[in-house]
């Protein structure tokens, strides 16, 4: 869900002046999946264009990879935050350079452009954010226009770009070295550009000139106007302090700049985090004690949220987290929150998002202090409350709580990111109960063991097993593996295992069967499987048709005799079931056969062998032949028959745990597959 490129060029035009016809010195595009590994990954690439870009040998590209690298991927990480937010589309990105004035031909500016595909929800600066029941917008674009030297909205038919111009980079000019130096003072713009409406779509673009009536700012253009506030670092050499005062100019100096990196750094922290729990304990590092003495987070859903407060319905949020700069306090403040929590039925300011006041808990803390309330919202969705609280204070300086917004924005959006792996783990694991048997079946005179493992613990899987009751004396097995994985392998597997049983209880033999659900496959489970790749990945492309769905399968009927076990059974592109004799002997109990869903009419044959006591019958999946160990598989050179062929004397179970264990030790990593395997054993 991260990046996805769609195209990255670096071009390079020496010559200054030379290189103004095609403008784009150097430039790099992607297509970034609108999720929460966006701005993360947005940040990486732009990052690491300018990097490279800087070594290009661009007259003053050295300070690319300064101050100036810095601010464009806080602009981009912004930008892109919003986007997914508030649109929730793909969304493309280019960083380019592009030159200044003519009267700087050496100086490059940065130019970042993030288009989104929902051109009907426009970026907000600084308003009110309607209520959750109402289409959000953007916001938090103060920071754009803090280290942006001009920025604006572009629309096109079925985009919106939002752009942001940062620089010149100066090669020969006297204050170069002042803007991005390495051992220049932190430099924070407050110059802005802001975008004028035009004729036709009442909105700027980026690439026209200004103009006398609305002095609209291009990015191609040097800016109108500029200001710019040079803000010293701390004596420790440091942007952020352990603890931020309150309105000290030292804490409007770091949330002038340190800010910024303190809200990039937490993205980076709270996109990667698949567990909403944990979002809200790192939100609380976050905070305490740098803006706050002590927060709490509230969780709430859809059940929680309906009917509460009025003796109608759910239990209320669930207060998460809490967290002091001071242990001892933690427990006591807890009991005392719960006592009253927010209100979940609406936010806490019902005309808009911003902080709103809570009481404070003087119970626990004592008297004297601010508290702030911020309600968590995502996709138009309540998902809970930050509250955050500092004693000593009647109210929270304007900088922290815009500072807080900002970050419960994107702790919103990654506990959104949480709930939604944490349904799709749900929504597998209760896919893989049904796609396997509850319990399997117990033959009279034969012992039975199984290892099955999934690769990912609680996702669909390719492989399958069933031992079941055929009526008339008889029971059958089968060990499977399909094509591919997820939901297009378990619709596969849905439809197949059914079908064996039901064929098999119909008295159908091994051959049969296999013919059936051969023509069953190339038939039923290819559309149906196409549909489920539909519903997951979208629609296929033009040049995309229907994909077959094949499946390798060890089938076999048993029949319980005097003296001994009577199994037909059949491999169609299985790895072949291996038979261990009381000696210690190893013989393959099989003849290789086409994949089902392969071979239009293709006929498929068994074999009958006898078990007798003693006699153990494996059968196993891919992910045991085929287990890696650099350029090695555990099956080269029959090593699967010489790690059974040690295995005589032990019962099913041991056998079972024996094999698994060789095959976990054949390789330094875990198993890139899924790993199942069947033993039979006569007693």
């Amino acid at each position: 869900m991260g990046v996805i490129p769609t195209q990255r060029e670096t071009v390079y035009r020496p010559g200054g002046a030379s290189a103004r016809p095609g403008g784009l010195p150097a430039r790099t595009r992607a297509t970034l999946a609108g999720g929460s590994h966006a701005p993360g990954a947005a940040r990486d690439l732009v990052h690491a264009a300018l990097t490279e870009w800087s070594g290009l040998g661009l007259p003053g590209g050295e300070h690319l990879a300064g101050r100036l690298a810095e601010d464009a991927v806080l602009v981009v990480s912004e930008l892109v935050t919003n986007a997914v937010v508030h649109a929730g589309t793909d969304i493309d990105l280019v960083c380019r350079l592009c030159l200044a004035e003519d009267d700087e031909p050496e100086a490059y500016a940065v130019v970042v452009e993030v288009s989104d595909h929902h051109p009907s929800r426009a970026p907000r600066d600084g308003t009110p954010e309607p209520p959750h029941d109402t289409p959000e917008y953007g916001r938090g674009l103060q920071l754009v226009a803090t280290l942006a030297e001009a920025w604006g909205v572009t629309y096109r038919r079925g985009t919106k770009t939002v752009w942001a111009r940062l620089g010149p980079v100066a090669e020969n000019t006297a204050n170069a070295g002042q803007a991005y130096g390495d051992d220049a003072p932190m430099t924070a713009y407050t110059a802005r550009a802001e975008a004028a409406p035009t004729a036709d779509t009442g909105t700027a673009r980026p690439d026209a000139a200004p103009t006398a009536d609305t002095g609209t700012a291009r990015p191609d253009a040097a800016p109108t106007t500029s200001t710019r506030t040079d803000i010293a670092p701390d004596a420790a050499g440091t942007s952020a302090p352990a603890r931020l005062p309150a309105s000290t100019p030292h804490a409007r100096d770091w949330l002038g700049r340190g800010a910024l990196s303190f809200l990039a750094e937490a993205s980076d922290l709270l996109a990667g985090q698949l567990d909403e729990d944990l979002v809200a304990a790192l939100t609380g590092q976050l905070l305490v004690p740098r803006l706050a003495d002590w927060c709490a987070v509230w969780l709430e859903d859809e059940l929680s949220a309906r009917g509460w407060g009025d003796g109608t319905g759910g239990p209320g949020p669930r207060l998460a987290r809490v967290c002091h700069g001071g242990e001892h306090h933690i427990e006591e403040l807890r009991r005392t929150l719960e006592k009253d929590p927010p209100h979940p039925s609406h936010p806490p300011d019902a005309a808009g998002s911003g902080p709103t006041p809570f009481p404070w808990p003087a119970e626990a803390l004592g008297p004297g202090g601010c508290a702030l309330a911020y309600r968590l919202v995502a996709g138009g969705r309540p998902l809970g409350t930050l509250v955050i609280g500092r004693a000593g204070l009647l109210r929270f300086p304007d900088e922290v709580t815009g500072l807080v917004e900002d970050l419960g924005r994107r702790v919103a959006l990654a506990i959104g990111a949480a709930r939604q792996y944490a349904r799709q783990v749900t929504i597998s694991a209760v896919l893989q109960r049904g796609l396997l048997p509850g319990a399997v079946a117990e033959i009279p005179g034969l012992r039975s063991a199984l290892v099955y493992e999934p690769r990912e613990q609680g996702g669909p899987s390719g492989d399958f097993y069933d031992l079941f009751p055929a009526g008339h004396g008889r029971w059958c097995f089968a060990v499977g593996d399909v094509q591919g994985k997820g939901p297009e392998a378990a619709v596969v597997i849905g439809l197949a295992r059914p079908w064996l049983r039901l064929l098999a209880r119909e008295g159908y033999g091994v051959p049969d069967v296999l013919d059936r659900l051969n023509q069953l496959l190339l038939d039923d489970a290819t559309e149906a499987a196409d549909a489920a790749a539909r519903a997951f990945v979208g629609p296929a492309g033009p040049a995309d048709g229907p994909q077959t769905r094949f499946l390798s399968l060890l089938y076999g009927e048993l029949v319980p005799f005097d003296g001994g076990v009577r199994c037909t059974l059949a491999s169609a592109g299985h790895p072949l079931p291996l038979l261990l004799g009381p000696d210690g002997t190893v013989t393959t109990a099989a003849h290789p056969q086409t994949l089902l869903g392969v071979v239009e009419d293709a006929t498929y044959t068994s074999e009958t062998l006898e078990l007798r006591p003693g006699d153990t019958l494996l059968c196993v999946t891919d992910g045991v032949t085929e287990r890696r160990s650099g350029p090695r598989q555990f099956d080269d050179g029959d090593g699967l028959a010489v790690a059974l062929a040690g295995c005589a004397g032990l019962d099913a179970d041991l056998i079972a745990e024996r094999v698994r264990d060789l095959v976990h030790a054949f390789g330094d990593d875990p198993p890139e597959d899924d790993l199942a395997l069947l033993v039979l054993q006569t007693e």
